[in-house]
């Protein structure tokens, strides 16, 4: 393959995940936003989409393989592809994360702690995807290293939101066997909801750390 058209499928492999990147983002966003509005419809949305993202991880998966088996790729071009991958593989899973919110939304029951801000959480998190997609694009080495110590922020607020929820638990007035059982169901899917948006700021993490691979050869922020 001359090298110019090598060049333009590396150029293309690099929008393409950025595409992917924009439209999870979006399915987070779509989720946040029918779990705050208790909207079923636009969490049915989120939930129908997944198959879209998946569809995209595939071909992606099979563009970065081609790449490695047909262009036998060196150096830098090497490290933009496996990290390329990798991080097709963390859109992947935010998506399916998302997902989750969408789940959530249609199953959920009561408000049971108003007092816990997951939205907060969710636009943490969100925010630090973002950044981490701007990182690859733009091969911004300090926005790998911001997003990472933004992780400690969410890790703090997802302990403080699972704190609060089993503290409020603790010293709820005891109910029958049947209201006390719905209760749980729903605590347990709020501390989902939760831990999953904490797995999102991983992800994000990881996307940053595979960034600064790619630009710096340093798998400093690898783990």
């Amino acid at each position: 393959m001359p090298r110019q058209q090598y060049q333009d499928r590396l150029d293309e492999l690099r929008d393409d995940v950025l595409y992917m990147s924009e439209l999870v983002a979006e399915r987070l966003r779509d989720g946040l936003t029918a779990l705050e509005e208790k909207d079923d419809r636009l969490a049915e949305e989120v939930i129908q989409g997944d198959g879209e993202i998946n569809r995209m991880y595939l071909e992606l998966e099979s563009d970065c393989i081609d790449l490695f088996a047909l262009q036998q790729p060196v150096a830098g071009d090497l490290r933009f592809i496996a990290a390329s991958f990798k991080i097709i593989t963390d859109l992947e899973r935010i998506a399916d994360l998302a997902t989750n919110l969408g789940k959530y939304t249609k199953d959920a029951e009561n408000d049971v702690f108003p007092d816990v801000d997951v939205q907060r959480i969710g636009d943490a998190v969100l925010d630090m995807l973002e950044e981490a997609m701007l990182a690859y694009a733009e091969q911004d080495v300090e926005t790998c290293y911001a997003v990472a110590d933004r992780d400690d922020v969410v890790d703090d607020l997802c302990s403080t939101a699972s704190e609060t929820v089993v503290r409020d638990l603790i010293q709820r007035d005891q109910a029958d066997e049947g209201e006390t059982e719905a209760l749980m169901t729903d605590i347990s899917r709020l501390l989902l909801t939760i831990r999953d948006l904490e797995r999102v700021g991983d992800h994000a993490v990881n996307i940053a750390a595979r960034t600064l691979y790619m630009v710096e050869n340093d798998d400093e922020l690898l783990y």
